[in-house]
């Protein structure tokens, strides 16, 4: 069992969890990821990691509700325990002195790019954070990653917090002005991924996107990840989860992420409570009313 250590809702539906994993958390390299069973009836679900702490023991997801797993994770508190925990997955993004490194994130990316920022800009790096929300009560991070990054610019669709639009508008702006950097990262939504992908080809600028949101078994053996990149099948579990944005097949990507968009909103309608033992963790939270 993986204890809890904190758990809060740092934005509607988003969800952050500390979670007691010292072998993971000694191992982990940035861009890797993680593979979660709440119970012994949940789904195995890949996690991004967006931060960890070896010397705490302690790795830190973040957590969209979209489906039933992901509201299983969403039910838990401090205290509680997750069953299995494997990692680190996936193939580590490199780390090295490269010059002014973009980071582009959106929903669960934008703890996506927190421990990569650290990390970046540990290396010499100058760290530009790029986030987008809906609106402003939507952004999360906002301290972490002005304290990670060297500069942080925030997007908004309604033009409640920051730059008004999306973080490619912030970075097409930034490009139009001759600032070019070495290096564009993007972790989010297929869609806002391949717009930055767009936008960057024709500058040469050097991109990558992480492609979890289409990993389902998270270890290759299912398959359902498969991407063509460069005329080239690769899984995004085990190739991955970056890849060169401009070899992606998109149009690809965005039929089998999209396969199973149905079936992960009517889940949602059948969630079923945490299986776990009947006292657990009542001593810290039996009461939910704050009293």
């Amino acid at each position: 069992m993986f204890k809890v250590l904190e758990k809060r809702e740092i934005a509607p539906n988003t969800h952050e969890l500390v979670i007691e994993a010292p072998r993971i958390a000694a191992k982990v390299q940035p861009g890797q990821f993680v593979i979660l069973m709440v119970d012994a009836a949940s789904e195995r679900v890949p996690y991004t990691l967006a931060d960890w702490d070896p010397a705490r023991g302690t790795i830190t997801i973040v957590v969209l509700e979209v489906g039933q797993s992901s509201r299983k994770l969403a039910l838990l508190h401090r205290g509680d325990a997750v069953l299995h925990v494997v990692g680190p997955l996936g193939m580590p993004i490199p780390v090295e002195r490269v010059g002014t490194v973009v980071l582009a994130g959106g929903c669960y990316g934008i703890g996506g790019i927190l421990g990569i920022a650290r990390r970046m800009r540990a290396a010499g790096n100058r760290v530009v954070a790029m986030v987008e929300a809906r609106s402003h009560y939507v952004h999360y991070y906002r301290r972490e990653l002005t304290d990670a990054a060297d500069e942080l610019i925030c997007t908004t669709i309604d033009g409640s917090l920051g730059v008004q639009g999306h973080a490619v508008d912030a970075l097409a702006e930034r490009i139009a002005k001759g600032e070019k950097p070495e290096l564009v990262v993007a972790v989010g939504c297929p869609f806002m991924m391949m717009l930055i992908g767009r936008e960057t080809q024709p500058h040469g600028i050097r991109t990558l996107v992480a492609l979890n949101p289409i990993m389902l078994d998270g270890t290759g053996m299912c398959g359902a990840c498969r991407v063509t990149v460069g005329n080239k099948t690769r899984f995004a579990c085990v190739d991955g989860p970056f890849f060169d944005a401009h070899q992606v097949d998109w149009e690809e990507l965005w039929d089998r992420r999209a396969a199973y968009d149905q079936d992960e909103t009517e889940s949602l309608e059948r969630t079923d409570p945490v299986d776990g033992p009947p006292d657990r963790g009542q001593a810290e939270h039996a009461c939910r009313c704050g009293g």
